[in-house]
């Protein structure tokens, strides 16, 4: 069995080490040339996201209700109620801010193009996946904020002034200007899809950087040793282990979907989003100098879920053509 080796990864951690030995493009200008760059870029991202956006295929996964319940319950609820039962036992800064972490990944909507393409590998329902995908980066506009405005101390951050009208003025606006103009540029779009994803994960990198190289002048991380990145491994991969196993005993056998729906729950419901963690973040931990440690378990989980699923999607694409 072939694993393809997903370049994006790595792209990753050499900006995190460019950030450690370069941060001087971060604080160029005081950052403003960089800020506006990367809020034009999000805004670009998900206009393209809306003009590939299929009214028809939307149409189609609409109809299954119980699978998206499920899936959009698992992103939004599930994930987030495995983590507050740790929160009574933070003691200091570097536990709350270790906990944090995670909870902002718990909080984070599903992602959408690795699931609709791992569900296309293992032959599950698309229509379904592409629905799903699609409609939890919308829903998380509200519930991300929401759940982090609960344990996030932002200061003289507005939260409904400056948070969400910032994700509805780099997010939805945009998306809602791509379905619009669609039907003239749809074609285009998904012609230079490839380039398109291209352009999103550079800015998702420029954000990474940004985010790691206030962290490390500030000096955050050198309270933080191997110790910390050990636990944080470790809690990534329980994590995700965990909302697995229980999606599909509430797939398989509570609301005993078929192999395709099952398919579909499980790899939708069990991810999240980098694309959205960096846009969110870059709202959530604005002036924050902890948004490296925020973003670490994203990354790391981002890396994992790709391998693990992309091993369980040729499994079932091969059992499927036995």
């Amino acid at each position: 069995m072939k694993l393809k080796f997903d370049g994006f990864i790595l792209a990753l951690f050499c900006f995190i080490v460019l950030a450690y030995y370069f941060p001087q493009l971060y604080l160029w200008q005081g950052g403003q040339i960089i800020g506006l760059t990367t809020s034009i870029g999000v805004s670009l991202i998900f206009f393209f996201y809306g003009l590939k956006l299929s009214f028809q295929q939307l149409k189609v996964g609409l109809r299954n209700w119980k699978l998206h319940l499920l899936v959009q319950g698992a992103t939004f609820v599930l994930f987030p109620l495995l983590l507050l039962p740790f929160y009574p036992f933070v003691q200091n800064e570097l536990q709350y801010d270790f906990w944090l972490s995670f909870f902002f990944l718990a909080a984070l909507p599903s992602t959408v193009s690795s699931s609709v393409v791992m569900v296309s590998i293992a032959r599950g329902n698309i229509s379904a996946a592409i629905f799903n995908a699609s409609i939890s980066g919308l829903i998380g506009v509200i519930i991300t904020p929401l759940w982090m405005q609960f344990f996030l101390d932002f200061g003289e951050i507005d939260v409904f002034g400056d948070v969400y009208w910032g994700l509805i003025k780099e997010i939805i606006i945009p998306v809602i200007a791509g379905l619009l103009l669609q039907p003239y540029l749809g074609k285009w779009a998904l012609r230079y899809n490839r380039q398109l994803t291209l352009f999103d994960k550079s800015v998702i990198l420029l954000i990474v950087y940004c985010s790691f190289a206030e962290s490390f002048v500030s000096g955050v991380f050198e309270s933080m040793g191997k110790l910390y990145l050990l636990w944080t491994f470790v809690g990534v991969v329980l994590l995700f282990i965990l909302v697995y196993g229980l999606i599909y005993v509430f797939a398989k056998f509570v609301l005993n979907f078929n192999r395709e729906d099952c398919i579909t729950a499980l790899f939708c419901g069990s991810k999240k989003s980098l694309t959205h963690g960096s846009v969110f973040g870059k709202f959530l931990f604005a002036h924050s100098i902890s948004a490296g440690l925020y973003f670490l378990p994203l990354m790391i989980f981002h890396a994992f879920q790709i391998l693990v699923v992309t091993v369980i999607a040729q499994r079932y694409h091969r059992e499927d053509t036995i």
